[in-house]
């Protein structure tokens, strides 16, 4: 083994191991390795690079864009709605003609995409005919992979595969080169699940269109019925007057407020500035441990005596103005957005704009380009900020100007308060009632600008910036009763008016780890989350603080014409079918007429499948099919990303010898059992792999070495090249292994073991149908 052999595998094995872990997203991973090869020689920077005008990468984005004109023009739905009115409520006729649908349309369109367009309507059919999601959505994810199995442009393996055939001076595979055993292959998975496999699939109902039927099932899967409560507000209450908003009720005792009853009459769903009266009871879902924690102790104590801000300035720390540049990056962002103090060392008091200085609600609003901050930090690294572009350092800090003793007090942290071993990250005193914590006194000194790990200790006393009315909020919440009556049922949430609702993030969602905190979910779009749905399980604590993962599944409630706007969002998919944007009917004829024509030139040789893909997603930009920011979207660039940085990889193990060295081992292995025997190991390696890493990086890995197995044992590459890319897709033994079926995780309420369950039996049944059916169509 040669030292370039070594430094190949090396990459290699590191890169396997960041896939599995998935510490570090995998189009990072595919840079990363780009960056290696390059540095340690083992590629050029031009064959580095190559992978971004790579035809196949091309061709994959192209293809994106095409499927999303065939979505948003409506084309799949239509054929989709027309032929699955045909199966009637039979169920075992229901599963063959949605697979049979999905896997025809996955030839086509992105798998990804069929589901997302197919769970809506599926689910809708589900409820229409009293059956459980779970036993259909399943099917139809394994049915989209396995239609893409049937076309040259059905999945990326197949089109790099056919790429990789090219570079090797080989004929590639044409478009329908694969159809006769992918269609094999797809036939066999469908008889399989509606024979055995819709027996093994889970009967679990979370997702049914909510328009009050079955309800109390619904609280019961997301564990939700018994974390609702009615609480009330006694004569004299602190939240008396002010608004939802003001009494924190959501982000001090993380509850969500479903209704207000007053006067015998319900109000759903109320705005944030609905303003509270006296005996009102409130409707709340969540936990109420943090009620019952301020019902036991005393919290904080507010302290007499009047701050002044000279009390914020210590040999290292300073006070100081700073202003925006005009070209400022920073601007139309917040505080929390550019994550300030993490970035630059400083706290932001205050912002001056207009004249006037703004202290309440500085760290969520947009700054704009004439705005001055004022900002505590130590003195070193206020100064840097000089050197910052964004910022232009005052000579003169108005510090005065800004009235910031009027928002400056102590709060004592008594013995006996739940906050006593908390950091101060834990104590959510910012996100719960507004208060910066500038500084604590602790012991006779006073330390500035605490970290957000350091500790509360008892009878600490917090030099904080806020609203006096928010510590009166928090008297008013100390004051809440709970009701003894019984806790409304899930149906009476709902009105013509107010419903509950499950969506999903969608394919071509930007939002993938981020919180719902930090895309003010509530605010823009005026819905509670109640819970979400992950991994099998429902998830209620820190809702609206832990990152989003594509496939959760969240439950929301509130106004029905608010669901609807969020229907229109595109990084959002309403599992509702009637609150999904309207597609572009008129323009179906055309985007029909679009993929036909680019099909045909394929088939007739015409145009080569990159050139053609391109003319059709021009023309369904300049038809109206798509617009160019939709064309965008459209595209998975993490995918795009992946292939163009895993590509050089390839060159490398076939320029190094690693490629050889793996096929001479692999023969070694198993060769003297033929060739049926190779290409069953192939096809167990590949299916394996794509289990815990991307199926178009299993197909970049695999090619070169399974061209070296052909060419050592003497025999065609066709059936070993074709084998690697109809099992990298095999992709059926987890949710992780494909987007597809990490989609209808939620939804379907699957769990880990459900995926294994089901998947084993097909996988092998695909091998076997690969190892006899290939050989007739590909022999050796």
């Amino acid at each position: 083994m040669t030292t370039e052999i070594t430094l190949v595998f090396g990459i290699l094995g590191i890169a396997i191991v960041l896939f599995v872990s998935e510490r570090i997203r995998v189009d990072l991973v595919a840079l990363l390795i780009l960056c290696s090869l390059a540095i340690t020689g083992l590629v050029t920077p031009t064959e580095a690079l190559s992978g971004f005008s790579n035809l196949a990468v091309v061709t994959v984005w192209a293809v994106f864009i095409l499927s999303g004109g065939l979505a948003r023009t409506g084309v799949a739905k239509i054929i989709g709605r027309q032929i699955l009115r045909l199966a009637g409520e039979s169920e075992i006729r229901l599963l063959v003609v949605i697979m049979l649908t999905a896997s025809i349309l996955s030839g086509f369109m992105n798998s990804i995409g069929v589901v997302a367009l197919f769970l809506p309507v599926v689910i809708s059919i589900a409820r229409t005919i009293g059956l459980s999601p779970s036993k259909l959505l399943m099917p139809l994810a394994f049915a989209a992979l396995l239609g893409g199995l049937t076309t040259q442009i059905g999945t990326p393996p197949n089109i790099l595969i056919s790429e990789a055939l090219k570079d090797a001076g080989l004929i590639t595979f044409g478009l329908f080169d694969y159809t006769p055993v992918g269609a094999a292959l797809a036939l066999t998975g469908i008889a399989f699940m509606a024979l055995i496999g819709r027996h093994l699939l889970p009967k679990r109902d979370i997702v049914k269109d909510i328009d009050g039927l079955n309800l109390s099932e619904k609280g019961q899967v997301f564990d939700l019925q018994e974390r609702l409560s009615v609480l009330s507000l006694p004569a004299g209450s602190g939240l008396i007057g002010k608004t939802l908003s003001e009494s924190r009720i959501g982000s001090a005792l993380e509850l969500n407020v479903l209704g207000i009853i007053r006067s015998g009459q319900t109000q759903l769903a109320p705005e944030s500035n609905a303003v509270l009266e006296t005996d009102d009871q409130l409707i709340v879902a969540g936990r109420l441990d943090r009620l019952s924690d301020l019902h036991e102790r005393k919290h904080l104590v507010l302290e007499d005596g009047k701050i002044t801000i000279d009390e914020l300035i210590s040999s290292k720390i300073a006070i100081a103005e700073i202003a925006l540049s005009p070209n400022s990056l920073l601007i139309e962002q917040t505080i929390t957005d550019i994550d300030f103090r993490q970035r630059y060392g400083v706290i932001v008091l205050s912002i001056w704009r207009n004249g006037f200085p703004l202290r309440t609600g500085v760290k969520s609003t947009p700054l704009q380009s004439s705005d001055v901050l004022l900002v505590q930090g130590l003195a070193d690294q206020i100064e840097a900020l000089k050197d910052d572009s964004n910022f232009l350092l005052s000579t003169s800090a108005r510090a005065e100007a800004y009235r910031l003793d009027e928002r400056m007090m102590n709060i004592r942290i008594p013995k006996e308060s739940t906050l006593v071993g908390n950091t101060l990250a834990e104590s959510r005193l910012a996100v719960a009632f507004g208060l910066t914590v500038l500084g604590i006194a602790r012991n006779g000194e006073t330390n500035l600008m605490p970290s957000a790990d350091e500790r509360l200790e008892a009878n600490d006393t917090l030099i904080v910036k806020g609203k006096a009315e928010n510590l009166s909020s928090l008297r008013g919440l100390e004051k809440l009763q709970l009701e003894s009556q019984e806790a409304p049922a899930l149906s009476d949430l709902e009105s013509e008016e107010v419903g509950l609702v499950e969506v999903v993030l969608s394919p071509i969602s930007t939002i993938v780890g981020q919180t719902l905190a930090e895309i003010r979910f509530r605010e823009k779009y005026g819905l509670a989350v109640l819970a979400f749905w992950r991994e099998g399980r429902a998830e209620h604590a820190n809702v609206h603080d832990t990152q989003l993962r594509f496939g959760d599944a969240l439950l929301l409630h509130g106004p029905r014409q608010k669901i609807l706007t969020l229907g229109r969002e595109p990084d959002f998919l309403v599992l509702a079918e009637e609150v999904q944007e309207p597609p572009r009917l008129k323009k179906a004829p055309i985007a029909s007429l679009i993929m036909v024509t680019v099909l045909t030139t394929v088939i007739l040789g015409w145009l080569p499948i990159a050139i053609a893909a391109i003319a059709g997603v021009t023309l369904m930009v300049l038809t109206g099919c798509l617009s160019m920011a939709e064309a965008y979207r459209y595209i998975e660039w993490k995918a795009i990303f992946l292939i163009a940085g895993m590509l050089p990889l390839g060159i490398a193990m076939e320029r190094t010898g690693a490629a050889q060295f793996l096929a001479e081992w692999m023969v070694n292995l198993i060769g003297g059992l033929g060739p049926l025997a190779i290409l069953a190991g192939i096809f167990i390696l590949a299916a394996l792999s794509s289990q815990v890493m991307p199926n178009p990086a299993v197909a970049v890995l695999l090619a070169p070495i399974a061209l070296n197995i052909a060419n050592n044992i003497g025999v065609s590459p066709y059936p070993f090249m074709m084998t690697v890319a109809l099992s990298a897709s095999a992709a059926f033994l987890s949710p992780v292994g494909h987007s597809a079926n990490i989609i209808i995780m939620g939804p379907g309420g699957y769990r880990f073991a459900d995926y294994l369950r089901v998947g084993t039996p097909l996988t092998l049944l695909m091998l076997i149908v690969t190892v006899f059916v290939l050989p007739v169509f590909w022999p050796f």
